[in-house]
């Protein structure tokens, strides 16, 4: 009789749809959802979590048929999805920065694949990425997500995550503001460079010697990379105020 009350329905489709909760933020948030990530771990770490947090689940609130079931687990995928969307939107903001760092530097045609996201993107993208990733750990984002799903297991039951106008719309807002403090951080290096091709166009008019293709480009590497690794304390501080405040604005979901 008791294995017969474990495996019930009820508790058999509450089980799987907080699994489904689980891993759509493993595949969707920051540190959980990096590539070198098998997705047998993510797996893993989605049932692992949905055995430890079960018990303090509540009682299950829909119908147990087919079609509902369906959009239930549609309805947890989507709410997995967007907080990763969200979270990933202000850790963006870096990324997009040395984006406009390396282009104005000439090192667009320098990239390599991302770990976290698997896409090509430029180098020094990539450099501030693997950085914020340790940001990020420094900061316990991890352990924020475990905190914030146990807290929304008791104001949003499974399945009742609704895509909000006011979401939508502060998404809208988030993706603006993430080019806005993008091109921000950059700023330094865009108006060192922008100097410097006034300086390098000056030498060249005076002295029609002056090779900007030997002498320029590698000066202006050497100062950028200077400038990138003077802000860099003042750029992740800036990364880490804007995930804080992105995970912040998650109660709005309460």
């Amino acid at each position: 009789m008791l294995w017969t009350e474990i495996f019930s329905e009820t508790n058999v489709v509450s089980f799987m749809l907080l699994f489904f909760r689980f891993a759509s933020l493993f595949i969707s948030i920051p540190i959980f959802s990096h590539k070198n990530i098998p997705m047998n771990i993510k797996a893993g770490m989605a049932f692992f979590f949905t055995i430890v947090f079960y018990n303090s689940m509540p009682e299950l609130q829909i119908d147990i048929t087919v079609p509902s079931i369906l959009l239930v687990i549609l309805s947890e995928l989507l709410f997995g999805l967007v907080i990763g969307l969200i979270l990933l939107i202000a850790y963006n903001v870096i990324t997009f920065a040395g984006g406009q760092m390396s282009f104005m530097m000439g090192f667009s045609m320098a990239s390599a694949i991302d770990p976290q996201s698997g896409v090509s993107m430029p180098i020094i993208s990539q450099f501030l990425s693997l950085i914020g990733l340790m940001v990020l750990l420094e900061l316990d984002l991890h352990h924020w997500v475990l905190i914030y799903v146990d807290k929304s297991l008791a104001t949003i039951p499974l399945g009742g995550f609704l895509m909000t106008e006011d979401l939508f719309n502060y998404m809208i807002h988030a993706t603006s503001n993430m080019f806005l403090v993008g091109f921000m951080i950059a700023f330094p290096i865009i108006a060192l460079i922008f100097i410097s091709d006034v300086i390098f166009g000056m030498l060249m008019k005076t002295m029609p010697q002056f090779n900007l293709l030997v002498i320029g480009f590698p000066i202006k590497i050497m100062v950028s990379l200077a400038v990138i690794i003077a802000t860099l304390t003042a750029t992740m501080l800036i990364l880490k105020n804007h995930m804080t405040e992105a995970f912040n604005a998650l109660e709005m979901f309460f």
